[in-house]
């Protein structure tokens, strides 16, 4: 968690591991404009992501248009087969592609696809209700998920086989760790000819800068509470630390018993034939099926003639169109703001959505909320949402690596004021750490992954002098100021030991205000929590047997714990925060970073400039504006540039 105005770089330890120990991903960073959480819904059709991707994300009336993209052209393939009836016995197939994640984030120019979690959840669960429903047939591609995640996802695979009842089985063209994990909860598992399966097993590489940047003349001038708390050492260190190592080695050994572990059930293997399997780490198709990790070698369609064996099929996409795929007017009058968003009139269960780093301020309001955690914005909506009496409890659903301490805060209160009228509980996915752990540690329960990246209980904060560097290009700073301290927030110089030492003493207050938030809210002293404290990142199953959370499990299980608390039937829809954007939360989305664009369109800053760029020009420009604004909170990528640009 950094220090409000303390820090001009936020480097999250949590965010790093998540990145480094993915399982079927690269193991380096990703760019700037993909570090942040994938931007809107995947769909099975194959039109193009970029074009109903686009639509989609511009609402109810975008959404139709790209259903009518979706339907299938002269030389597609077939959608079901021809003699399909939904009201007798018969299969169903899911094509799942892209990045599965919490939320798409809103987004005027298109996006990566993303495979909203909860909808995937809730879809599987509809296609269970169905007693003419007798198997499912999951096509993947390109799939990718952490380990943490993937739990969740194969909990809902087993859910949905209920012991046997229903078929469930998978086809991939080359799964790798996390695919191929969840694959293993399948009945059946085929792959592509001349596919492969790559089962490396779970790593973490850190990338240290701290060579480069002496090279450079650059100083990374960091201070820390917590021993293990190293989100900064990339920077500080050439190598990292005893604890670094310590940490990373817990939550790649946790991953791999969770790979090993699911293999071994999934495929009925020993651990110890598991464990060789994942030794041996890539397999084509035909020696994975010697080697006992798949069923079927087949390309798709035989693999699926092989299974629903004559049986009607129907593919069936992650989302229902509205009303059939008509014309919605109703939800067309709710984006433009003429008609109230629906909300339910019964008392119910709200699903507040806690994702990115936490920023203070409003962000970018009610729009960003899907992808950043901005202090103001959501602490109001929490208020709101504790002033309904038809909310009979809150489930905050918490992704994020941490941020600022003072928003954390803010968030935290909010929650304590709701807490005092109704239960709150937490369900963490991937990464809850840091400033994540401070907004749920005051829950009324908390549930976790095995895998989930949690605790992060320390302070962390500084600054990148980029005097020596510039220097060496010859561009001199003279900086003219009163006051002794009057440079301490420059992004040129370090800080003096006198400087060092008060930002440090402010860091520790804010230390001792984390430690006692976490005491108050499970039960112990503020001493015993600073044993497990100190920075440390956890795993979900090490926080559960150090007290920071109370149970194993997903957003399902979180939610039947809501519903048993406050006897709210699963029949009565959710609430869930942020909602679907509107024009106005799209308006208001523009008044960040990006608005110096629209500013200038107007002739208010350049005269003539939206003129001599056009409207494909301006937005091309609108879009690098709006990727700048959101690097002031990507933890890793942009520590070393940021602060140039900003202070």
């Amino acid at each position: 968690m950094r220090v409000t105005r303390a820090t001009t770089a936020l480097l999250s330890l949590a965010t790093l591991c998540a990145t480094a120990c993915r399982g079927d991903r690269d193991h380096t960073p990703p760019p700037p404009e993909t570090a942040a959480k994938p931007d809107v819904a995947s769909a099975p059709a194959p039109t193009p992501p970029a074009a109903a991707g686009a639509l989609g994300n511009l609402g109810p009336l975008g959404s139709m248009l790209a259903d009518k993209l979706d339907a299938p052209g002269p030389y597609d393939p077939p959608r079901q087969s021809k003699d399909f009836d939904a009201g007798k016995p018969h299969w169903l197939t899911l094509d799942l592609g892209g990045e599965i994640g919490e939320l798409a984030p809103m987004s005027l120019f298109g996006g990566g696809a993303l495979i909203e979690l909860h909808a995937l959840l809730q879809r599987l669960d509809r296609l269970a209700a169905d007693a003419n429903v007798q198997g499912l047939l999951v096509r993947f591609t390109d799939v990718g998920l952490d380990m943490a995640t993937a739990e969740e996802v194969r909990g809902a695979f087993h859910k949905f086989k209920d012991g046997g009842r229903r078929k469930l089985v998978c086809h991939a063209d080359t799964p790798t760790n996390a695919v191929y994990y969840l694959m293993t909860a399948c009945d059946s598992v085929g792959v592509q000819p001349v596919g492969e399966v790559m089962i490396p097993g779970p790593m973490a590489m850190p990338l240290h800068l701290r060579g480069l940047l002496d090279k450079l003349g650059v100083v990374p001038d960091f201070v820390h509470v917590g021993a293990f708390k190293g989100a900064a050492e990339p920077l500080t260190r050439t190598e990292p630390s005893k604890e670094m190592r310590e940490t990373l080695t817990a939550v790649v050994d946790q991953a791999y018993l969770t790979l090993q572990t699911g293999i071994a059930a999934g495929r009925n293997m020993t651990p110890e034939t598991a464990a060789q399997r994942i030794d041996e780490a890539l397999f084509t198709s035909e020696g994975a099926l010697a080697a006992g990790l798949v069923d079927s070698v087949a390309t798709y369609e035989d693999f699926r003639a092989q299974h629903t064996g004559g049986v009607p099929w129907k593919q069936v996409k992650l989302k229902d169109s509205p009303r059939g795929g008509g014309f919605d007017m109703e939800k067309l009058q709710a984006f433009l703001g003429l008609v109230p968003p629906k909300r339910p009139t019964e008392p119910h269960i709200a699903l507040v959505y806690a994702l990115g780093t936490i920023i203070d301020g409003r962000g970018q309001g009610t729009l960003g909320a899907r992808q950043q955690i901005a202090g103001r914005t959501l602490a109001a909506a929490i208020d709101n949402l504790t002033d309904d009496a038809n909310v009979a409890a809150i489930l905050l659903r918490v992704d994020s690596g941490g941020g600022s301490a003072m928003a954390s805060e803010q968030i935290w209160r909010a929650l304590q004021r709701a807490k005092e009228k109704k239960p709150i509980i937490v369900s963490m996915g991937g990464v809850a750490a840091s400033g994540g752990y401070y907004i749920s540690c005051g829950a009324t329960k908390i549930f976790a992954l095995a895998n989930t990246l949690t605790g992060s209980i320390g302070v962390v904060g500084g600054k990148i002098a980029v005097e020596g560097m510039l220097e060496k290009v010859g561009i001199r700073t003279f900086p003219i100021g009163k006051g002794k301290r009057a440079a301490m927030w420059s992004g040129m110089t370090p800080w003096t030991e006198s400087e060092r030492a008060t930002v440090l003493a402010t860091m520790e207050e804010i230390y001792q205000v984390f430690l006692g938030r976490v005491a108050s809210g499970r039960g112990k002293s503020p001493e015993e929590i600073h044993t497990i404290a100190q920075g440390r990142v956890w795993t979900g199953a090490a926080a559960k047997e150090r007290g920071l959370v109370d149970e194993l499990g997903g957003l399902t299980e979180a939610l039947a714990e809501a519903r048993k608390l406050t006897g709210v039937s699963a029949e009565v829809p959710l609430e869930v925060y942020p909602p679907e954007p509107t024009i106005k939360d799209i308006i208001e989305g523009f008044d960040t970073g990006p608005s110096l664009i629209r500013a200038a369109a107007e002739q208010q800053l350049v005269p003539g400039l939206g003129a001599a760029l056009g409207p494909a020009g301006l937005a091309a420009v609108h879009r690098v504006l709006a990727q700048l604004d959101g690097l002031r909170e990507q933890p890793i990528q942009t520590a070393l540039i940021w602060p140039v640009l900003t202070r």
